[in-house]
């Protein structure tokens, strides 16, 4: 009997699994799994909770699903018209939290492998990487799975993360990279005194002022083959100070930028560094930034494996999906380490929203859509 991904989406909803929580999703797939021949092992690192699985030998050629099972907090539930972690189906829509983000598309791609393997067993091997940690942290999730993998010799040739990729309809989009993400820590330093003596002070806000609007009016670039143009967003300027006649000694302030290929978070970091660097000199100011780069840019150019995901999309909605860089980060972003890797999944209007949905024919189809890249891919 076909395993029917609309009940398993329910039963994943059910579990609740708010980061770092497993709450029985992990261990509810790793039984039906082991049940279909797949070989599977617990990576948990540092309380992470981590599923890897594998259908056929080592050597093989191979195909990987990554996905992650933990989900956002689903805020107060009084909000909701159904019980965030109930599953409930109403009107051919189904609720709760991690509907769209990711439990169906884990579901989905779970229920594909298992009918694949059980009914057409391929000449080659299928692995799922699943993860409790992808929405917190991420330091622990597929990162560790990733370190397991090389320690135990486990290669995908190709991999395939079911993230909600369309923005309104089922199949009109599929990411082939994504960009990169770096928060930038600026703090500048003058000398504390009184407004009515300025001479005796330092004041270091005009400085820092002065650099969030340069690094504001700055444009990165102008877009690549693949990619739009880099965005810079300043998102705090702190001070922290309620007195009206203290200049501070101190004011703080963040910058994101999301990058493309053109840039690197290395050569992003030198660059906001000789920035600061020179707003200070001018000011006679320390300016001081830290730089933490939560993912690099990266493309998985337009070839075989994509063309493959493409066409099979194709096939079951009847839509070509434009091949997208856009949004924000995912773990892909660890994947391609490792081997070529696409995302497709479901609409994802309503994640992280009050009363997540999906539409439970999308659910059919994104199953059917991954069991037809099983099937071209092995054959």
């Amino acid at each position: 009997m076909s395993i029917d991904p609309v009940g398993l989406t329910a039963d994943l909803i059910r579990c609740p699994t708010v980061t770092p929580q497993e709450g029985g999703a992990l261990l509810m797939l790793e039984a039906l799994l082991e049940q279909a021949g797949f070989h599977c092992t617990r990576v948990d690192r540092n309380g992470t909770p981590n599923l890897f699985a594998r259908w056929g030998g080592k050597g093989e050629k191979t195909f990987g699903f990554n996905g992650h099972t933990d989900v956002v907090p689903a805020g107060n539930p009084d909000d909701w018209s159904a019980d965030p972690f109930g599953g409930e189906i109403r009107g051919g829509v189904m609720y709760g939290r991690g509907a769209t983000d990711m439990k169906s598309a884990v579901a989905a791609f779970a229920a594909a492998a298992i009918d694949f393997v059980r009914d057409t067993p391929p000449q080659g091997a299928i692995i799922l990487t699943l993860t409790g940690d992808e929405e917190g942290e991420a330091s622990d999730g597929t990162v560790a799975l990733l370190d397991w993998m090389d320690t135990h010799h486990e290669r995908m040739d190709v991999c395939l993360v079911g993230e909600p990729t369309c923005p309104k309809t089922m199949g009109e989009m599929m990411k082939i990279g994504r960009r990169g993400s770096i928060n930038a820590y600026f703090v500048a330093r003058g000398v504390q005194g009184h407004v009515a003596y300025p001479h005796r002070a330092k004041n270091p806000l005009p400085a820092l002022a002065g650099l969030m609007a340069d690094l504001s009016a700055h444009s990165l670039d102008q877009g690549s083959a693949h990619f739009d143009p880099s965005t810079l967003a300043v998102t705090t300027i702190d001070v922290a100070n309620p007195t009206t006649n203290l200049i501070p000694a101190e004011g703080r302030a963040t910058v994101n930028i999301r990058f493309n290929d053109l840039h690197t978070g290395a050569s992003l970091t030198a660059w906001l560094k000789a920035m600061a660097a020179q707003a200070g000199a001018r000011a006679g100011v320390d300016i001081e930034v830290e730089c933490r780069i939560s993912g690099e840019s990266f493309l998985t150019p337009p070839g075989d494996f994509v063309d493959l995901v493409a066409r099979s999309i194709k096939a079951e909605t009847g839509v070509t999906p434009e091949l997208s860089t856009s949004g924000g980060t995912s773990d892909a972003r660890f994947v391609k380490n490792h081997c070529p890797v696409v995302e497709f999944g479901l609409v994802g209007e309503t994640m992280h929203k009050i009363d997540e949905c999906v539409p439970v024919d999308q659910i059919t189809t994104l199953k059917a859509v991954y069991a037809r890249i099983l099937k071209d891919y092995f054959a």
